[in-house]
């Protein structure tokens, strides 16, 4: 029987800081009540797949963590024809898995961006730099993920969602992606016919928007992972001939990512063009300044996963979201409470005794 492992790579949901257009960062920016209404909806909708997670992963920070936290109450919701509750892991809340800390643009709006990389102030606290992220990154994979692999050859499928935020995924993803073997990886049947210009590159990231990913292997080996050589991270993988996965490829719903026509796009000295919307994010590499330091070259790439093939399923999934309309009069813009009454909560009738 065929080991397998299945990862949802999941943004938290609408934030303040995203509706007022703020570099949010390592700030604990509060969901809106939309953002819990779209996390609400994701939980129901995986509910609604039958996914059963084994394992819970998020930053700390309370966007990412609320919206992991609706996601679990979602699963233990019981089933009617369910003979048994189901049983649903906590949480796992790391500091490692957190948005990219932007220093002292925290807070400030994304078209002040040039502007403080320009200012002369002395004690200007710097933007994490991308590597920096890859560090935290390669921690969690080596860490949580990658030993899970472990875990299937005893019968078990795990099933994985990771909750974090729209510039720090890009960076988990490629670095993830050194972990698979080359020629290892393909799209779904209905993604290969959206161009791409590299696995690399797949899009922003809207709120509550996933990454879904199906990992399989067909015949045992005798560790999961062995040190290889790791491709360069601005090479391009070859999707022409997607490796075969077992998998029904048409399994798994799909959504072109497309970044909203009211985009901003600012550089920083992280090496970065970000891409910021209130609905998705996305990153591109660029090349660093003459003027900056030369990074030390890897002497051992990190270990990649043998025998494994992976088949992206889902790119920036939005299906729950179908439907969903923001409530009028600022409030669906404005910071949730948990204390206050929903709109529908004062039409119920009251039960007479």
């Amino acid at each position: 029987m065929a080991q397998s492992m299945r990862v949802f790579l999941i943004r938290h949901g609408e934030t303040v800081d995203n509706v007022a257009q703020l570099y949010a960062g390592s700030r604990d920016s509060a969901l809106t009540v939309h953002g819990y209404q779209q996390a609400t909806r994701l939980g129901q909708h995986f509910r609604t797949l039958d996914l059963a997670f084994t394992h819970l992963f998020s930053s700390h920070l309370q966007r990412a963590a609320k919206t992991a936290g609706l996601i679990r109450d979602a699963q233990l919701q019981p089933k009617s024809d369910a003979p048994f509750a189901r049983l649903v892991p906590q949480v796992r809340q790391l500091h490692i898995l957190m948005e990219q800390d932007f220093g002292d643009l925290e807070g400030k709006k994304w078209t002040e961006m040039q502007a403080e990389l320009q200012s002369s102030k002395p004690a200007f606290v710097a933007v994490e730099t991308k590597e920096a992220m890859g560090q935290r990154a390669d921690t969690f994979l080596d860490e949580h993920l990658l030993p899970l692999l472990d875990k299937t050859t005893n019968g078990l499928h795990p099933v994985v969602a990771i909750v974090s935020h729209g510039i720090f995924l890009p960076t988990l993803w490629k670095r993830l992606l050194r972990r698979l073997p080359a020629q290892s990886i393909s799209l779904s049947s209905d993604l290969q016919s959206t161009a791409r210009p590299s696995l690399e590159h797949l899009g922003g990231w809207s709120n509550t928007g996933y990454l879904e990913l199906h990992m399989t292997r067909d015949k045992a080996v005798e560790s999961p992972f062995i040190a290889d050589a790791v491709p360069s991270p601005t090479s391009k993988p070859d999707v022409s001939q997607p490796a075969k996965s077992g998998l029904d490829d048409t399994i798994g719903a799909v959504e072109v990512p497309r970044v909203s026509a009211t985009t901003h796009e600012v550089t920083g000295d992280s090496g970065a063009s970000v891409i910021t919307s209130n609905d998705a994010v996305e990153v591109r590499e660029m090349t660093p300044a003459a003027s900056a330091p030369p990074t030390t070259p890897r002497t051992s790439g990190p270990h990649v996963a043998r025998g494994w093939t992976t088949t992206i399923l889902t790119i920036n999934g939005k299906d729950h979201l179908r439907g969903l309309k923001r409530t009028g009069g600022g409030v669906g813009s404005s910071r949730h409470d948990a204390s206050q009454k929903g709109i529908e909560s004062f039409f119920k009738r009251r039960k007479v005794d």
